[in-house]
């Protein structure tokens, strides 16, 4: 009891957040998406363009943005209680260490959108267009491109980032033209990332807050989450680049060697714990409650502000078209949330006209959503995750449920789910069309044969697919497919290796053979 003591109390405890009360509110807590209202900005308070010039040979790009001019600006973003009552004057700062609202409730981050109305969303699109393709810091980030929808208030020498985003929008062609008659079909690949995850996203926005709470002197000793594997990576990654330690609890057994092995090499303080995700996010809870271990799970609303930037950059790829369908894997369900925030942002202020129509995919044994959904939204119940191979979507009781409900039903959503067996041949599929996608990204293109064979997507509906994380990850379950080892599971899209003999006519004899097959195809 002693030495729990001293350790609870060696450090300054986190303080209790300040409520604020506002008289009168700043703006609306609730989120409230009206038609934009269009205004030049002044002079003033324009933002002011990097000046094109040659950086001397001894300044690092850190150094170089210091020195840049600042704008005027007076964007700013607060924690409010997520979908609360519009009389509510409940809010807190950033700079406070809160995960949940006076009730017990989620927070979300609450941008000043009058001031953000100040300029239109021609000079939105102009500005964060003006920002692709650059190395200047911060804004060569995808996510940093959009900093002033971000994290408004934070000082570009506090960002940690690895110009993380501007992922590849990839035209599927030939997947979408055999296999789903689609000629409009494209893949994002967020998997194409610093840690190889959509993780990245979020994690460069919550690390950098961290890193500037610490620079204030907040008692923040150390980052720490629950991880299926893609948050351990990004979260020890970005603490690594910082210098912040990271902790990471992980189910024993239960994700990919891949994913295991990025915390361990970025020097996190890994604990492989003999339960599941939830128990082990359940285990991360009560820990940060007790010690100055800074919350880096979805619960947190902050990592939600980095990957919302994903949809945005999905309409810049477009030239600020908006597509008709996103489909997005939910597992813990704040992506999906994610997304539709950044759409509706881009509607409010007028870069965009609407929004897409959300489908969120879930694997068949980890299907809380999905069977709430079907329910006709009625009285969600957490089930138990079974394993699937979608390994980071095995979450049987989401954090992130009342905020995914919420998007879903505000853009027509729908949600599909998809057998083991579906995912995977999904997955193999794709890759015999040239991509090399994971199996959660196997979870939503299940989601997109469902729609597509039931009518819902049309032919010539412009669908993104997000695809979550990189396929090098998942390489354990494409060598057991292809090697038709999966129990009870047919592996129809199997490409063994042809064993032969080494000897010139054996040889020619299955490349004859097999080009023949080829031949009769075409």
């Amino acid at each position: 009891m002693a030495a729990s003591f001293m350790l609870r109390y060696s450090f300054l405890s986190p303080p209790s957040p300040q409520l604020h009360h506002q008289s009168p509110p700043k703006s609306n807590p609730t989120i409230h998406f009206i038609n934009p209202i269009k205004a030049t900005a002044s002079t003033n308070d324009a933002i002011i363009p990097p000046q094109k010039h040659r950086r001397p040979a001894d300044e690092n790009i850190r150094e170089e943005a210091a020195r840049r001019p600042t704008s005027s600006h007076n964007f700013s973003a607060r924690y409010v209680p997520f979908n609360a009552d519009p009389s509510s004057d409940e809010w807190y700062s950033l700079d406070e260490i809160i995960y949940r609202s006076r009730s017990g409730g989620l927070l979300d981050v609450q941008h000043d959108m009058d001031a953000l109305k100040k300029f239109d969303g021609q000079y939105w699109r102009s500005l964060f267009d003006s920002r692709v393709g650059k190395t200047t810091w911060p804004y060569g980030s995808g996510v940093w491109s959009k900093k002033e929808w971000v994290l408004p208030e934070i000082d570009s020498d506090d960002i940690v980032s690895a110009f993380e985003g501007n992922s590849n929008l990839f035209w599927a062609e030939r997947f979408g033209k055999q296999f789903l008659g689609m000629s409009d079909l494209w893949v994002k690949h967020c998997g194409i990332s610093h840690t190889g995850s959509f993780k990245d996203l979020g994690m460069t926005v919550l690390v950098s807050q961290v890193n500037r709470l610490r620079k204030m002197h907040k008692p923040v000793v150390g980052v720490g989450c629950a991880s299926t594997g893609d948050t351990s990576a990004a979260l020890s990654a970005y603490c690594a680049s910082a210098g912040i330690p990271s902790i990471v609890f992980l189910p024993a057994n239960k994700i990919s060697m891949a994913q295991l092995v990025q915390p361990i090499a970025n020097g996190a303080f890994v604990l492989s714990i003999d339960t599941d995700f939830d128990g082990c996010m359940q285990l991360i809870r009560e820990v940060t409650a007790e010690l100055p271990i800074y919350l880096a799970n979805s619960l947190n609303s902050l990592r939600l502000e980095g990957q919302k930037t994903a949809a945005i950059e999905i309409l810049q790829q477009f030239d600020w078209q908006v597509p008709d369908w996103v489909i997005v894997p939910g597992g813990n369900l704040g992506n999906i949330y994610a997304f539709y925030k950044g759409f509706m942002m881009c509607k409010e202020l007028g870069l965009v006209d609407r929004i897409p129509r959300l489908v969120c995919a879930q694997a068949a044994n980890a299907n809380p959503l999905y069977l709430h959904y079907k329910s006709g939204w009625k009285d969600f119940q957490p089930v138990k995750a079974n394993t699937t191979f979608a390994s980071a979507i095995q979450i049987g009781d989401p954090v992130s449920i009342d905020r995914a409900v919420f998007a879903l039903k505000n853009c027509d959503g729908i949600v599909e789910e998809a057998t083991e067996e579906e995912l995977m041949d999904a997955m193999a599929q794709a890759d015999s069309t040239g991509m090399f996608i994971c199996p959660h990204t196997g979870v939503a293109l299940t989601a997109l044969f469902k729609l597509r064979n039931s009518g819902v997507i049309g032919p010539n509906d412009k669908t993104v697919v997000v695809s979550t994380a990189h396929g090098l990850k998942f390489t354990q379950s494409k060598i057991d497919y292809h090697s038709k080892e999966i129990k009870d599971m047919e592996c129809r899209f199997a490409n063994p290796p042809v064993e032969v003999k080494a000897d010139f006519g054996s040889v020619m004899d299955v490349l004859k053979k097999y080009l023949l097959s080829k031949n009769a195809k075409h």
